[in-house]
């Protein structure tokens, strides 16, 4: 029986795209052989990757004048090779939770980091305002936050340039990329299987590389740009699993159409945590995610945390412990969560409440 997946990545995906997967690891189309075992330059897999680009800039309506790229070592590699790619002297960062954290870390190994907004002090249950310097070399920006739980809804105009890390709500909203010069995130958390990231950057960014620091050939965008992330074997199943994935997305109406669901859901949810005696919100209004949704037990009932879990699993919810860096529980609504996963789980928290009131 298909579970009711709330993990926060890898994610749940589309039956089409698990279907479609399977066959391919069995045979990839009439090839003889496996989506794992077919060659990354044959004409036949060189189809699935101009697709997935195709469908990826069809989908997200990104301009003339970008180069979109699957790339290997997840977002957190991204979190270096910005900075030692385009970090001069100083960048704008906000600081959003750990993830934030975590690219700010490393930016500091490349030069000065200006942490522009915060909510750090308040446990990063809110996306701060913030104002962008015009003297950075670039501004960075999580757009969502997947332990935290917090969201920011609009793409900001920018005097310098823009990078964002959308790991975990691509696709699920319209995003007017030419006020971007970097999108970039892990596949995992919205489009597909784990182990592939995807890039999609400004190709007049590209000069803005620092020019008299030594980059490792890998570590260089242009690299990738100019071999189409062909320079070394790509993992090529993953990127069959979000070309799949953004079939269905077209499919069932596009970005516009995801956008809707994801409002349903997440409204859905967090009513039932501001009717809820047992369970609480943990975001503040206004910046609370559509995707990543934490939530805790209210006073007196905190002993009950496990028994939840346990109880969630008999009505057969997975994914619902919390980041072992908060606790408490977290429900990710990504795109392939279906109204019915989210009615599974509120039925299972007013079951669970009647047995404790």
């Amino acid at each position: 029986m298909r579970k009711h997946i709330f993990n926060a990545g890898p994610c749940k995906l589309p039956d089409s795209t698990l279907e479609n997967v399977s066959k391919a690891v069995l045979e990839f189309g009439n090839t003889g052989q496996s989506i794992m075992e077919v060659s990354h330059r044959s004409a036949d897999f060189q189809a699935v990757y101009e697709e997935a680009v195709a469908l990826f800039k069809e989908v997200l309506n990104i301009p003339e004048g970008y180069s979109v790229l699957f790339l290997g070592g997840g977002a957190s590699m991204q979190f270096c090779m910005i900075p030692f790619n385009f970090l001069k002297t100083k960048a704008a960062y906000v600081n959003t939770g750990t993830w934030s954290t975590a690219a700010i870390k490393e930016a500091k190994m490349w030069g000065e980091v200006e942490i522009v907004a915060s909510s750090e002090a308040d446990g990063f249950t809110y996306y701060p305002e913030f104002t962008i310097p015009s003297d950075v070399d670039y501004m960075h920006i999580t757009s969502n936050n997947t332990i935290r739980g917090t969201e920011i809804f609009y793409d900001p105009t920018s005097p310098v340039p823009l990078i964002c890390d959308m790991s975990s709500d691509i696709c699920s909203r319209p995003v007017d990329v030419s006020k971007y010069a970097m999108i970039y995130g892990g596949c995992q958390k919205n489009l597909g299987p784990a182990g592939v990231t995807f890039v999609i950057i400004k190709d007049d960014f590209l000069n803005n590389v620092v020019a008299d620091r030594m980059i490792p050939t890998m570590l260089r965008y242009k690299t990738h740009v100019d071999k189409e992330s062909m320079y070394n074997t790509p993992p090529c199943i993953n990127i069959f699993g979000v070309k799949e994935t953004l079939k269905w997305v077209k499919a069932m109406g596009g970005v516009e159409a995801m956008e809707k669901l994801a409002i349903e859901r997440a409204d859905m949810l967090y009513a039932e945590l501001e009717r809820s005696k047992v369970f609480r919100p943990v975001v503040k209004e206004g910046s609370r995610s559509r995707m990543n949704i934490p939530f805790l037990l209210r006073e007196g009932y905190e002993s009950l945390e496990k028994e939840f879990l346990d109880f969630a699993k008999t009505k057969n919810l997975v994914g619902l412990k919390g980041h072992r860096s908060v606790g408490g529980f977290r429900a990710s609504t990504y795109n392939a969560c279906t109204i019915e996963d989210v009615k599974a789980l509120v039925a299972a928290m007013q079951e669970f409440e009647a047995k404790h009131i």
